[in-house]
């Protein structure tokens, strides 16, 4: 009973919570033009206090005994008090997952068919309607396989209670305790079932947010991180000519400025998800900042017109590799080739400069590293014998595609 009443507190407490942010829930469906979601609110999902009205089918009983037309009624009044006292007990440990496995519900359980086969048999008449009752009990407690055979073993004993002090009426009984077992126990289990959906699909929400969380800083990473590596390169430049070629170093400035403008734009186009990086473009960019830092490129394309999908991941590709080389390899020349086919296509950046990597593990070259092994690629970068770095960067043509249809 301590635990029964602990649940009922609980149930309490929490009530006001729920009711609200439920009814929160359904503004904001209205607001945006939804039909209510009745299955959510707190009416919807059955619970310990829709299975109490039950009891009503027990006042043929509670009758009998006011009324006097029950032998020995004090026994009969006793056994009432046992019988609703499990009952309740029952049906709010049935809710609680932890409460309805434990040892002390399956005593409970047998206690309440023990009370129930002898007020059946001693009083019959009204009193065999309890058989429904623990056959309702017995379906919110009792989950699983063994629910058919501990049904058709309660509905077999109510038969024969029933039968011998009913006859042929004795059938309605069965069916009922039957029937109210097994519904119950379907209905709770479809209860269930759509809380644990209910469940997943939030979590799964959960997740796509986190997926494009992670999504976005990697495109800002990718976007700052080469914008801002060009203008300290050409801040750096237009600082050290000021002093004898003035014209130059406003030249550098005006770049700063395209740079700077451009960066907004891109940055515009991330944040609204549109954004679809371009090989072409990218390498182009490489040139610019290569060049601006004082680095000899190298660019060879060969093969067939690539896919969208696989021109924009070798972009950040080329993107990345260009800017760590800018920022980090003291290089004199940078080499990027890229080798296209049918099914796959190979792209190669190799720098002759300091050979040490670029970026800490989480961002960068790592991040890109994850996006192509979700298309089914693969990125390797590391010092080359001899001095510099090389990056590079397979991807199935197809898979590719495939992948980038599956995010959109």
């Amino acid at each position: 009973m301590q635990e029964t009443r602990r649940i009922m507190r609980e149930y309490k407490a929490d009530w006001p919570a729920r009711k609200a942010e439920w009814r929160a829930a359904e503004k904001a469906r209205k607001a945006r033009g939804e039909a209510p979601d009745y299955g959510s609110g707190p009416m919807g999902p059955p619970n310990a206090f829709t299975l109490l009205p039950w009891l009503l089918l027990g006042m043929g009983a509670v009758s009998n005994v006011i009324h006097g037309e029950t032998p020995n009624p004090w026994i009969g009044a006793l056994g009432l008090l046992v019988f609703n006292s499990l009952y309740i007990t029952l049906v709010f440990r049935a809710f609680d997952k932890r409460a309805r496995e434990a040892a002390a519900t399956r005593w409970c359980l047998a206690a309440l068919g023990a009370v129930t086969c002898a007020l059946a048999g001693a009083f019959g008449d009204s009193w065999l309607l309890f058989f429904p009752l623990l056959g309702l009990a017995t379906g919110a407690v009792v989950r699983g396989r063994v629910l058919a055979p501990v049904m058709f073993g309660l509905s077999a004993l109510a038969g024969v209670i029933a039968g011998l002090r009913e006859g042929w009426d004795a059938l309605g009984i069965v069916y009922g305790t039957f029937l109210s077992g097994m519904v119950t126990a379907a209905i709770l289990a479809l209860a269930e079932t759509v809380r644990e959906l209910r469940d997943t699909r939030q979590e799964l929400a959960r997740a796509a947010v986190d997926q494009e969380r992670l999504r976005f800083s990697r495109d800002l990473h990718d976007l700052l991180g080469h914008t801002l590596s060009v203008i300290v390169v050409k801040s750096e430049a237009a600082r050290r000519i000021a002093p004898r070629d003035l014209e130059a170093a406003l030249g550098q400035v005006r770049d700063i400025e395209t740079v700077g403008r451009q960066a907004l734009t891109e940055i515009r186009e991330a944040v609204t998800g549109y954004r679809e990086a371009s090989l072409a473009a990218e390498l182009d960019r490489a040139r610019g900042a290569l060049t601006g830092a004082g680095i000899e490129p190298a660019v060879r394309q060969s093969g067939p017109p690539l896919p969208p999908q696989a021109a924009a991941l070798l972009g950040w590709v080329v993107r990345e590799a260009a800017t760590n080389a800018v920022r980090h390899s003291g290089a004199a020349t940078c080499e990027i080739e890229v080798h296209a086919a049918a099914e796959r296509v190979r792209l190669v950046i190799t720098d002759d400069g300091r050979g040490v990597g670029s970026t800490p593990p989480g961002s960068g070259l790592t991040g890109l590293g994850e996006r192509l092994a979700a298309a089914g690629g693969t990125l390797t970068s590391g010092p080359v014998p001899g001095g510099g770095f090389r990056v590079t960067a397979e991807l199935p043509v197809e898979a590719a595609a495939h992948e980038d249809e599956g995010n959109g």
